[in-house]
C-alpha cells in the first residue's frame, strides 16, 4: 500500500481528534486521542482503497506534502 499523508488536528466541535488523508477524498476518522485517529485512519484508508479497486475508480499516487516540507 502507497504511504498516504495523514494529518492530525484537534477539533472543539467534535470533541476530539481528526485524520484525515489529502490524497484521499473526504477520507477521514476520528480518535479520542491523536494516536486513536491515526489507527482509525489506517483503517479508514483501507476500506476507501478497497472500495476505489472495486468500483474501478483510479486511485491516486500518494503525493501530498505538507508546505513545511516542501523546499523552496
Amino acid at each position: 500500500m502507497n504511504r498516504y499523508h495523514i494529518n492530525v488536528f484537534y477539533s472543539e466541535e467534535d470533541g476530539g481528534f481528526i485524520a484525515d488523508t489529502p490524497d484521499l477524498e473526504n477520507c477521514s476518522a476520528f480518535g479520542e486521542t491523536p494516536q486513536k485517529a491515526i489507527e482509525e485512519m489506517m483503517i479508514a484508508q483501507k476500506l476507501w482503497l478497497d472500495d476505489a479497486k472495486e468500483s474501478g475508480r483510479e486511485i491516486p499516487p500518494a503525493s501530498y506534502k505538507p508546505i513545511i516540507y516542501r523546499a523552496g
